[in-house]
């Protein structure tokens, strides 16, 4: 590939540091979040399915929001959609509080889907606003560049997670919690959910400096943000263009596989008697793949074509979440670990090829079609959850195919892999072959 115009124009730099940094944020979000599906479990005494509802309500939200702040921004900027999206972001994480002081599930969970109706916005504007700020044959390169520092805010998310709730909650402590007398269980309930509370108070305080941070930043403004065509006339453009609605499934399917292979490593480790804060640490261990691989494959963008690339990177997935189900033990687990290196270029690079051939006025709407997608984050889980609960709240108490129902669980992400794949396998032959980029 013949990339001759920079990755990121020195005169927008500061800019494309300040949205980059929003990455980060929506990452500590995500790794927060999901080991509080294991902890509200305990805690609570919830079955699989049930826990996976914070994850319904986490990655609902984006669905929710994503198509009106795409609406939003066709009127206002990049820049006041950003702030839109901090306030929620904020207001979210501040809902916390009342939320412990209740004691109650479903609140938690209506402060965790506003809290993602600010993603939706941040992630509506970030990801077409860096693929506008340059070049349009280094957009791909660029936000996977940016895509970069979301895995930074993955592994400080996951490390608030370990170590200030993890490490703290006194009913994981205890091996049979659900035995303790009700005076006891409630006790610990109380002091548990505080626990879980205060990160995301902490974390609406500080969105709040970062937001007065974007108010006194002069941001550059879109070149096209003054064209208005009809918005029934760019759905049915972005309806006729196959790469972009395939490119919508697949990120569908990808968000899917990634919130799956990253909530249940808890109950795959829980399946072979490691317990969560053990299992945190692997899971740590997952976001620096992620993060190294996300490095590896920007890099190789620049000598190989993004759907080429993004074909071998699923097979290789394919190839570990195999492994994951057939081979039980710590093996599986290491494989579990290692499908984090081969989903990290998958995300932004979906992104990129679906938006690719869009004008500016289209991304903005189609940027939405691909953050609703992250709906596959709450519907799969929900379903492998399910499937774990085949045999009753535990994660291994019946064999499906001669193994543990929580290893054959892992079919859904390896079916979401064969597609990716495959649409990688498509671009790569009907549109890269065409122009001679290989």
């Amino acid at each position: 590939m013949n990339n001759k115009s920079a990755v990121v124009p020195k005169k927008i730099l500061i800019p494309f540091i300040l949205v980059t940094s929003l990455f980060a944020l929506w990452g500590f979000a995500n790794a927060v979040t999901d080991p509080m599906v294991q902890a509200f479990k305990k805690v609570l005494e919830l079955s699989n399915s049930q826990a996976a509802w914070v994850q319904m309500a986490f990655y609902g939200g984006y669905f929710c929001m994503a198509l009106p702040a795409a609406m939003f921004m066709r009127n206002y900027s990049y820049k006041v959609g950003i702030l839109i999206g901090l306030t929620l972001y904020a207001t979210g994480a501040l809902l916390f509080y009342p939320a412990a002081q209740s004691e109650s599930f479903m609140f938690f969970c209506i402060g965790l889907y506003i809290l993602t109706f600010g993603l939706a916005f941040l992630e509506t504007a970030a990801n077409p606003y860096i693929l506008a700020m340059g070049a349009k044959e280094t957009a791909t390169q660029r936000l996977n560049l940016a895509q970069a520092f979301n895995p930074v805010g993955l592994i400080a998310g996951l490390f608030v997670a370990q170590q200030f709730v993890l490490e703290n909650l006194q009913s994981d402590d205890i091996e049979n919690f659900s035995a303790l007398d009700e005076t006891s269980k409630i006790t610990i309930k109380t002091a548990d959910l505080l626990v879980i509370r205060n990160p995301y108070v902490i974390l609406g305080l500080v969105l709040i400096a970062i937001f007065i941070l974007f108010v006194i930043s002069k941001m550059p403004q879109s070149k096209d943000e003054g064209d208005m065509p009809s918005i029934c006339e760019t759905f049915a453009t972005l309806a006729k263009n196959n790469k972009y609605v395939l490119g919508v499934i697949a990120q569908i399917l990808y968000v899917g596989a990634q919130i799956m292979c990253w909530t249940y490593i808890y109950q795959y480790a829980e399946a072979i008697g490691i317990n969560s804060i053990t299992a945190s640490s692997y899971q740590m261990v997952a976001f620096v793949l992620f993060i190294v691989g996300r490095a590896v494959g920007t890099y190789m963008l620049r000598f190989m074509s993004s759907g080429k690339l993004l074909m071998l990177f699923s097979i290789l997935a394919f190839i570990c979440t195999a492994c994951t189900i057939f081979i039980q033990g710590t093996i599986g687990l290491y494989s579990l670990v290692a499908i984090s290196f081969f989903m990290s270029l998958m995300f932004p690079t979906i992104y990129g090829i679906a938006l690719g051939d869009l004008t500016e006025e289209q991304s903005k709407i189609g940027s939405a079609g691909l953050v609703m997608a992250i709906v596959g984050g709450a519907l799969m889980p929900k379903l492998q959850g399910m499937i774990i609960d085949a045999g009753g709240n535990g994660v291994a108490d019946i064999k499906i195919l001669g193994v543990a129902e929580v290893n054959f669980s892992f079919i859904l992400p390896l079916i979401c892999f064969v597609f990716i794949g495959w649409y990688g396998l498509c671009v790569y032959k009907r549109y890269e072959v065409k122009n001679n980029v290989l």
